[in-house]
């Protein structure tokens, strides 16, 4: 029997993983807890690629992965059985049969994330590490038009981190938009891919902008210097989230995200 390819949608709460990709033994991470569940489903080793791979802290709304597998199941009973044996902090929404040209990384169109803001005076304790807090005053319009001069295609050294272990540092930004949401903030980045802290290193960037710190035009500037040295404090990994991809409608992945309230905004 040839191998089936199937993909995932996937949500997960960051706050108590390192991470998407496995490490050493002893380290929590997404991908060896989703692993070691579909293996348990599948009755045999199973491998999963994920569309992106997310930092410490990270969450996600609709995380997309894929793994090849002899073992015949319905979409359904692969949600389910995963979904028994993952902890409660990792949830698979969706299950599709796709074909072997699908690959959740190198299919990928685009990827979107999504930077959360509370800003007022009081700390969070619902959305606690769900949520970056700030509690100075937030210009929304100045981040936002901060953020138009980084759209197109660039070379992003100053946005990533000197860790990065990409070949190229070059991406294509293809929109960015911030918005105020009473004491919410939210930051949606389009890009074909992001580099290693990318969207945290331009969310630092555009709250630094956002708090009068620095002028509208400092985004640019950081961008042309090309020298991460010059850009600023990396903003925390609580409020990011990957929040969706984007594929060719005939692979027929489901295109909605599912999320709590707070991600609708």
């Amino acid at each position: 029997m040839y191998p089936m390819r199937i993909a995932l949608g996937i949500e997960y709460d960051g706050s108590r993983f390192h991470g998407w990709q496995t490490q050493q033994p002893g380290v929590r991470t997404v991908q060896q807890a989703l692993e070691t569940a579909l293996s348990k489903v599948a009755d045999h080793p199973v491998e999963v690629h994920a569309a992106g791979r997310t930092d410490t802290g990270v969450h996600a709304s609709c995380q997309v992965a894929h793994f090849d597998t002899e073992a015949v199941r319905k979409p359904h009973g692969w949600v389910m059985g995963s979904n028994i044996k993952l902890p409660d902090d990792i949830s698979v929404l969706w299950a599709r049969e796709v074909n072997e040209d699908f690959h959740a990384r190198f299919s990928a169109r685009g990827r979107t994330y999504r930077y959360y803001i509370l800003n007022r005076l009081s700390r969070p304790a619902l959305l606690a590490k769900r949520v970056t807090w700030v509690h100075g005053p937030l210009d929304a319009d100045r981040m936002h038009r901060a953020g138009q001069t980084l759209l197109g295609t660039h070379d992003f050294s100053s946005y990533r981190t000197v860790h990065c272990q990409a070949r190229s540092p070059v991406r294509t930004l293809r929109s960015l938009r911030v918005e105020r949401h009473g004491d919410y903030i939210v930051m949606e980045v389009y890009a074909d891919g992001f580099l290693h802290h990318m969207v945290r290193n331009i969310a630092g960037v555009l709250l630094a902008v956002g708090a009068g710190d620095r002028p509208v035009d400092w985004a640019r500037e950081v961008l042309e210097y090309r020298d991460r040295t010059q850009g600023g404090v990396t903003a925390s990994p609580h409020g990011l989230y990957f929040h969706k991809v984007n594929y060719d409608p005939a692979f027929g992945l489901p295109s909605d995200t599912s999320a709590f309230p707070l991600l609708m905004l």
